[in-house]
This record gives structure tokens, C-alpha cells and sequence, in this order.
């Protein structure tokens, strides 16, 4: 043993270790001592620290995949160490992964200057303490991300990006500053709802200790993808009323929530369509007028009503029996359908064989064209069972004063007016 003087273990330990890096961090550089294996092609002799931050820990788990832009913000927060460091990281060259100890060594009191030492792991161990801890990393990558906050000191610690990282990483960031960065990674319209929710007072006053709030919102993650989040803040149970540490993390529902947002699309949709004709209901359609109203007051559009009423149809019902009259408004209301579909048209049943439409975009010349277009369609169709049949159809125009109520006023008087002038035509009022 007396052979193992300290020249001779340093010399050692530097024939040993595959890479050794100096690094300024004040000045934002770095000078690579030694590196050896896949190091010779994955680090520079030099360079600029920030730029060895992203290649060591912000790049995506197992991926030399970038992270978007938007998120590299924070790279400037990571790699300041007060203390030894030594953790576990994943590289990856020419696509295969290295899985790497590195250890850290701050050099000066300051704690700006670091010696980096890093090793590459033997793949047979590696396996077997990855394949030990699979099935906890799978529960915790449901968390894209959590942390640390205390909202006295203004401090945040513990940070772990799951899709960097199922390691915490050493980010340098106040509560404050990471809360006004990350907003900006918050779909636009949900950025006020996240600045009230992420309020320090907010927390202060509405979460009692062991209580947890959370709401959902869409956030851009690491790919530049905005996902559907939970955002869930816990506050930790302490003997002292006045300490504000909490727990943030962030979970993945995307999944969840798109199949719950069609799930509730297809109720709405089967709320707002009349069962026998697939077309909007009376309420929906009503709703539609509304909005058209309120579309031409606050903005000007040019929007007209048409209504249609089939001529003669109680002889119909009385002649074949409802059941062929149902066939027959379905097939109506499907060549409506058909018809309409190139223009930014919405049909609907208003009631019995009555169908309203809101139609956008068109001054009354041509929507009076395209009624009369339509009119010839209708009858020139061959209904099944019954052969051809008529239409009666009435128009106008929203006007400056009016309200949902008197512009179906005016429709319906249109549409009267064809009826008493012969019918299978269109009026204007």
C-alpha cells in the first residue's frame, strides 16, 4: 500500500476518469482538461458554458432531440453549484445513449469556477438499476415537471423536468422570476387564470396548510407543443401557520382531455341537432340568430335569414302517412344540406316542415339569387314515394335596430308572403 503516494493516485484517478472539464462560470466559458470515448467526439476543447449546460442536462431524456427555443430561458439557471454535486446523467451521439456519472467540484470560495469529472457507466449495471426503478420512473413521468417553492424566502429548489431528467437538476431561480418565465409557456388565454392562481398572496391566503388546489389549462412543452396540463400546488403541513412551502407540479392530461373535449362535443352536438333531419334544433338554431345579431352589431357583417316552408304538406302526411312524410323531410332537409354546404350557411328545423337558415356574408341581391337557386332545386328533386314537391321561402336582412325577435318577425312575414302569392317563391321583406 505504500506504494499509492498522492502523485501517483492523481496520476491514476486522471488515466481513469474518461473526460475533465474546467469551467468559468462568471465569464461563461469552459476548457476540457481531458476526455477519452465517445467524449473526444461529444465535447469541444473549449467553449462556452451555456452551451455545455444544454448538451449535458437541457436536451430531452434518452434523446438528442432540442428543446424549443422558448424554454432555453432557463439554461442561464442551471449550473451554479454552492457544494459537491454528483448525480447521473444520459447522453446520446450518433443516436445511442450514454449513460454518465458526473461529478462536480466547486475550485474557488466564490463558487464560479468548477472542476467537471465525468464517467461513463458500464452498461450491465446501468440495466439492471434502470430495469429496479422502471416502474417507479413510469409512475413519476406522469409529472412533466415539479418543484420546491418557498414563497418566504422567494426560493425554489428540487426542480425535476421528467422529459430532460428523472433526476432533479440545479436550477438557480427565485419563485418570483421562474413564475414570470414560465407564463410565457402558458396558452395566451390562460396566462391571467395561471398569474392569479401562481400569486404568492393568492396561495397565502386561499391554501391552508395540507390542502391542495389545482386547475387545468394548455401549456407548451418541451417540443414547443401546446398540451393540456394540470397545474397542482399542495402546501405542506408544518407546525408553524406561517410557513408558506409548497409543492408544485405539472401533470400530462392531454390524452384525458382531448378524449373528454370529444366526448362533450359529441353531447353538444347531439343537444343541438334535431333527431329526425340531423340539422340544428329549434334552440340552436334560435341561439345562431342571436349571435348573428349580435356578430352584425359589433361588427358590421352582412348577415340575412331565410326560412322555407314545403308547400302543401299536410296533404302528405294525410295522403301516406307520417312515416313517409319523415322520409320526406329527411330528404329534404339533406338536399338543404347539400346545397348550402359551399357557403357559410346555417341550417336548421325550425318546426314541423318550417326550416330557418342564418346566412353570412351576402348582401340581399345574392342571397336572393341563391334562394332562387335553391327553390328550382327543390323542385326539380323526385321525393321518394311521393315524387316532386314545392317550397315557399322568405328573406331579409338585419338591419340597424333590430333584435333577434323582430328580424323573425320580418322572415316569417317574407315567408307568408310567398305562401299567399301562389307559392314555390321567394319574398323579400
Amino acid at each position: 500500500m505504500s506504494d499509492y503516494s498522492k502523485e501517483y493516485v492523481s496520476d491514476l484517478l486522471y488515466k481513469k476518469v474518461d473526460s475533465i472539464i474546467i469551467v468559468d462560470a462568471k465569464y461563461n466559458t469552459y476548457k476540457t482538461v481531458k476526455k477519452s470515448g465517445f467524449f473526444e467526439k461529444f465535447i469541444q476543447d473549449e467553449g462556452i458554458y451555456h452551451d455545455l449546460i444544454e448538451k449535458l442536462w437541457f436536451h430531452f431524456a434518452n434523446s438528442s432531440d432540442k428543446i424549443t427555443e422558448d424554454y432555453h430561458v432557463f439554461i442561464p439557471t442551471i449550473g451554479k453549484f454552492s457544494g459537491k454535486y454528483s448525480n447521473r446523467i444520459s447522453l446520446v451521439l450518433d443516436n445511442e445513449v450514454h449513460n454518465v456519472q458526473i461529478s462536480i467540484y466547486p475550485l474557488d470560495e466564490e463558487n464560479t469556477k468548477y472542476l467537471f469529472v465525468l464517467d461513463e457507466l458500464d452498461k450491465s449495471d446501468y440495466v439492471k438499476e434502470f430495469l429496479s426503478d422502471s416502474k417507479i420512473n413510469t409512475i413519476q413521468n406522469t409529472y412533466l415537471f415539479s418543484m420546491y417553492v418557498d414563497l418566504i424566502k422567494n426560493t425554489t429548489n428540487n426542480i425535476n423536468v421528467s422529459e430532460i431528467s428523472n433526476d432533479t437538476v440545479n436550477y438557480d431561480v427565485s419563485y418570483t422570476d421562474w413564475r414570470m418565465m414560465i407564463v410565457n409557456m402558458i396558452w395566451p388565454e390562460d396566462q391571467s387564470l395561471f398569474l392569479e392562481r401562481t400569486d404568492p398572496e393568492y396561495l397565502k391566503n386561499k391554501l391552508l396548510p395540507g390542502r391542495t388546489t389545482s386547475f387545468d389549462c394548455q401549456m407548451k412543452n418541451l417540443e414547443g407543443v401546446f398540451i393540456w396540463v394540470k397545474l397542482i400546488f399542495s402546501r405542506a403541513k408544518t407546525t408553524n401557520a406561517d410557513d408558506f412551502r409548497f409543492v408544485f407540479m405539472v401533470q400530462n392530461i392531454h390524452d384525458e382531455s382531448m378524449q373528454l373535449n370529444e366526448t362533450l362535443k359529441k353531447y353538444e352536438e347531439l343537444a343541438s341537432k334535431d333527431p329526425l333531419t340531423n340539422l340544428y334544433n329549434h334552440g340552436r338554431i334560435e341561439t345562431e340568430i342571436i349571435n348573428a345579431v349580435e356578430l352584425y352589431k359589433s361588427k358590421g357583417e352582412k348577415v340575412s335569414l331565410m326560412m322555407l316552408d314545403i308547400d302543401f304538406f299536410k296533404k302528405v302526411n294525410d295522403k301516406f302517412g307520417h312515416a313517409v312524410g319523415d322520409i320526406v323531410l329527411k330528404q329534404f332537409a339533406k338536399l338543404l344540406s347539400d346545397f348550402l354546404e359551399p357557403y357559410d350557411i346555417k341550417p336548421g328545423r325550425w318546426g314541423g316542415e318550417e326550416f330557418v337558415c342564418v346566412c353570412y356574408g351576402k348582401t340581399s341581391e345574392e342571397i336572393k339569387e341563391l334562394a332562387e337557386k335553391l327553390r328550382e332545386r327543390i323542385e326539380q328533386e323526385s321525393f321518394e314515394y311521393i315524387g316532386t314537391l314545392t317550397c315557399s321561402l322568405g328573406l331579409t336582412q338585419i338591419k340597424d335596430g333590430d333584435d333577434s325577435s323582430s328580424i323573425f318577425d320580418r322572415v316569417d312575414k317574407a315567408m307568408y308572403d310567398a305562401k299567399n302569392s301562389g307559392r314555390n317563391c321567394v319574398m323579400i321583406q
